[in-house]
């Protein structure tokens, strides 16, 4: 007897004891041994029984928040604005605890008041609370619908927390989010406004895992990405991607590919390149007609050169033709230099002799055009940098 009796008055002691303002009883409760392993991460205070924590869903997702988002000043991370905070909790309050379908308004109003990367962490998170109430509460299975994806990955680049934009572009993803082209194109639009060729290589390696299709605008994007960061490596190896997914290129895309392969003196690629083009599009625009100009003139063919360029001045619009002498000097003054230095160092003096030799000779077959041509041969940027 006197055994039972201790057995009943240390079960008493150890009972969990839970506190009046406690959650409400559908709150279910978690249970952390290690309770001071959270008192010391975070800084809300928890009710605690011994060596245990009792806390609800709502207290623990706070817990790990607070961490990450409002104890961020050793981390060097700007901290989250009151803005997204108030909303933030107004909708972890209605899913966890009054357990309602918090509005859309709300979700829309988050997505764009975020200003920091913290304002970010917390959208996600909401995002994640969101996607289990519908599982469990109202039994939605779909994730949210593509503009929001589009909304949210915009959001993240207009803050620079690329990494959570990437999230989004997982077909499976914990947050609901339903990845599109347009949400890739956010991010590859940051990629190039900071020329991050890093982050352009892993949004197309998402876009293949999650087979997202490939769109004539993300062709453009990724081949600006590679011709300003001057690498033709990469703009051929995605040529060929856009190209194998039966992407229909547009004048941009083929105008930088031309103009890139005239710049390293490739005239295989250039006029592989202008097959295609010729084929989707009929008239040329002026880097096109200017880099199958070039392509001639490393053939040797100053005249036929000269003919493309009185064909483009026939048809160009006269609200254009002035690009025409800024393009011609481009191709006298700029480009000899960029080819030659693009070249293998015992292939350099043969081409810088084509160039001075073909140059003028192109220049004088254009008498006809209705453009001014006032360029001074003398100025041929291969003159005296490139030995001959």
């Amino acid at each position: 007897m006197q055994v039972l009796s201790n057995a009943r008055r240390l079960t008493r002691i150890l009972k969990p004891q839970i506190l009046l303002n406690s959650a409400p009883s559908d709150h279910k409760l978690i249970i952390y041994s290690q309770c001071n392993s959270l008192h010391s991460s975070s800084s809300c205070s928890l009710p605690s029984s011994g060596n245990y924590c009792f806390a609800t869903v709502r207290d623990v997702m706070y817990s790990r928040t607070s961490k990450g988002s409002f104890c961020s000043a050793s981390g060097g991370e700007s901290t989250a604005t009151e803005a997204v905070k108030k909303i933030y909790d107004d909708i972890i309050d209605s899913v966890n605890v009054r357990r309602t379908m918090a509005p859309n308004a709300w979700l829309w109003s988050l997505i764009e008041n975020c200003k920091t990367r913290e304002d970010i962490k917390l959208l996600f998170d909401a995002l994640q609370n969101l996607r289990i109430f519908r599982l469990s509460n109202l039994r939605i299975h779909d994730n949210f619908n593509c503009n929001l994806c589009r909304e949210v990955t915009k959001a993240c680049a207009r803050v620079g927390a690329v990494d959570f934009g990437k999230k989004a572009l997982w077909k499976h993803n914990m947050y609901g989010l339903t990845p599109s082209i347009a949400s890739a194109n956010h991010l590859l639009s940051y990629a190039k406004h900071h020329n991050d060729v890093e982050l352009m290589v892993d949004v197309m390696k998402l876009l293949e895992k999650n087979h997202i299709p490939l769109q004539p605008s993300t062709a453009d994007l990724v081949s600006s990405i590679c011709y300003y960061s001057d690498n033709w490596e990469l703009i051929s190896k995605y040529s060929k991607k856009f190209l194998k997914a039966g992407v229909k290129l547009r004048r941009f895309a083929f105008d930088l590919w031309m103009d890139f392969a005239a710049k390293r003196g490739d005239t295989e690629s250039l006029w592989k390149t202008e097959k295609l083009r010729s084929g989707l599009m009929k008239q040329h625009t002026l880097v096109s007609a200017f880099s199958c100009a070039k392509g001639l003139i490393l053939e040797g063919k100053p005249l036929d050169a000269a003919a493309i360029i009185q064909l483009l001045d026939q048809t160009l619009p006269d609200t254009k033709k002035s690009g025409m002498v800024v393009e011609l000097q481009k191709l006298v003054n700029e480009w000899p230099l960029s080819v030659v230095k693009h070249q293998k160092e015992e292939n350099r003096k043969a081409l810088a002799a084509v160039l001075k030799s073909c140059i003028p000779a192109m220049v004088n077959g254009l008498p006809n055009m209705g453009v001014e041509v006032n360029v001074n041969l003398e100025d041929l940027a291969i003159k005296e940098e490139i030995p001959c």
